[in-house]
């Protein structure tokens, strides 16, 4: 393989070159969503991040084993530990089974993945189909010694494994000083430490969701799961684990503890995380109320938006930013994204229909390297954009006739652009500007058509009236010698 993939670990929070521990063959874990509720922009940027490193190690020639997990159960309302299940809850204020509640969600959530053009992972276990498998890793911690029984709940000693291990390395928490600020609480309720977690939780009698174990009727504890199904079906080591960098503590942090303390050894070898979308610099999230689901971005039914936003224009607003980088919305950067896509769309509309020249007065050379060696660099998507609008410029001169491209360059730029724009970033040309129906093309171009006649029979005056009409809408409008262009 050529091309030198580095990403950033945030483990060792350095960037590192990606060897993946078996290759060709790759495992991806990503944290999926849990489900109970409307998802909203925030659980879009690592399903379009994710995918994209999907689609790319598939590029590079990796055998990508991806899995994808749903979270349905032991996702507590107020914290890891306490509260009710914020399933159990809807399915008990709604009078519905609560598998009736995940179907509900999880159909939804596909639909908003599928419109988004991500791709479905290889495997999408859930956390309730796989309670035996993380009965038999609680087992294992407490063999290890690192967890205890208290009123039929087992909890991870946070204290005991810190001896031996590092807890607090991933998200770079001082657990000593956390220790010895807990010690006050003993006795205070069945942990030993505040800091100690969850890992079986026994099942209050009003619980609708539990399962017998050898301590207790219970369910699982919210952490659980991605260190049972990541090694199930991963192994005990694998290559890269992904998600939003809010899991980053507690979540991951306690997966690389539940890890060590069950098989001596971490399992993941790269981590990597997302970072947030904010609105006015707060988290956007359910919690703070400050939220916009999928469905309110592609209908515009919401008072922060100014109009409805198709699938392709969100995808393209949180690619323009590096995954890393802190993305803060508003209906103004959505409107510029969806210029922005449209322009480049049309320029990749036009390069399919360019006639190739004996020679090129257009510089297109090395675009593909350029675009790869972003890609390349931890997944820097807004560079590859950015090298592709350089492209469209060339695509445009010789659209209007002012330059020309021979063959070989226009077969290459064709395949650059298709690779970079379909393949890596997952952009749909059929998806752009607001999902127009075809009868609303064909009634603007029958429009256009009818401006057009109107000249030619130097009808001047119905040839301006509907130009200007149609400008006073919004739509731009250009004649070429082919006959018109226009977009909204």
């Amino acid at each position: 393989m050529e091309n030198k993939l580095v990403i950033y670990n945030t483990l060792t929070r350095k960037k590192e070159d990606f060897k993946p521990l078996h290759a060709p063959n790759v495992g991806l874990y990503v944290c999926g969503p849990t489900v109970y509720g409307d998802g909203h922009l925030g659980h879009a940027r690592p399903a379009i991040t994710f995918d994209v490193l999907f689609r790319y190690l598939a590029h590079l020639g990796y055998k990508v084993r991806y899995v994808r997990n749903i979270t349905d159960v032991g996702h507590l309302e107020h914290d890891a530990d306490a509260g009710e299940d914020k399933i159990a809850k809807k399915a008990r204020l709604e009078k519905l089974e609560p598998m009736e509640v995940v179907q509900h969600y999880l159909l939804r959530y596909h639909k908003a993945m599928e419109r988004l053009n991500v791709l479905p992972p290889s495997i999408e276990p859930h956390a309730s189909g796989h309670i035996i498998e993380q009965i038999e890793f609680v087992k294992k911690i407490l063999k290890a010694g690192y967890a205890y029984e208290s009123e039929g709940s087992i909890y991870f000693d946070v204290e005991k494994y810190n001896q031996k291990f590092h807890y607090g390395k991933l998200s770079g928490r001082n657990i000593d000083e956390l220790l010895e600020t807990t010690r006050d609480l003993d006795g205070q309720s069945e942990k030993r430490r505040s800091v100690d977690f969850a890992l079986w939780k026994k099942a209050s009698p009003e619980h609708i969701m539990h399962w017998p174990s050898p301590w207790s009727e219970g369910f699982p504890g919210w952490h659980l799961e991605c260190s049972a199904m990541g090694t199930k079906y991963l192994g005990e080591e694998f290559d890269i684990h992904g998600g939003g960098m809010d899991l980053m503590f507690p979540h991951h942090e306690c997966e690389i503890a539940q890890s060590c303390a069950a098989l001596g050894k971490e399992s993941v070898k790269y981590w990597m995380h997302n970072n947030m979308i904010t609105i006015n610099g707060q988290k956007m999230g359910k919690s703070l109320g400050n939220f916009i689901t999928l469905d309110e971005f592609f209908t515009g039914n919401h008072p922060l938006l100014s109009q409805p936003f198709a699938p392709m224009t969100i995808r393209f607003f949180i690619l323009q930013a590096h995954y890393r980088s802190t993305v803060d919305f508003s209906s103004e950067a959505l409107v510029a994204s969806e210029k922005g896509l449209v322009r480049l769309m049309e320029a990749y509309t036009r390069l399919q229909k360019l006639t190739p020249s004996a020679t090129s007065t257009v510089e297109t050379a090395g675009l593909r390297d350029k675009c790869e060696a972003a890609m390349c660099d931890d997944l820097n998507t807004p560079i590859v954009i950015s090298h592709l609008f350089d492209a469209a410029k060339a695509i445009n001169t010789v659209h209007d006739g002012k330059g020309t491209i021979s063959e070989a360059d226009l077969t290459e730029l064709k395949a650059v652009f298709k690779l970079f724009i379909e393949t890596v970033l997952g952009l749909q040309t059929e998806k752009v500007a607001s999902e127009s129906n075809d009868a609303y093309k064909k009634a603007i171009d029958l429009l256009l058509q009818m401006r057009l006649d109107a000249k030619n029979n130097k009808d001047w005056a119905t040839s301006d009236k509907i130009r200007n009409e149609l400008t006073a809408l919004g739509f731009t409008i250009k004649d070429t010698k082919d006959g018109f262009e226009w977009n909204l």
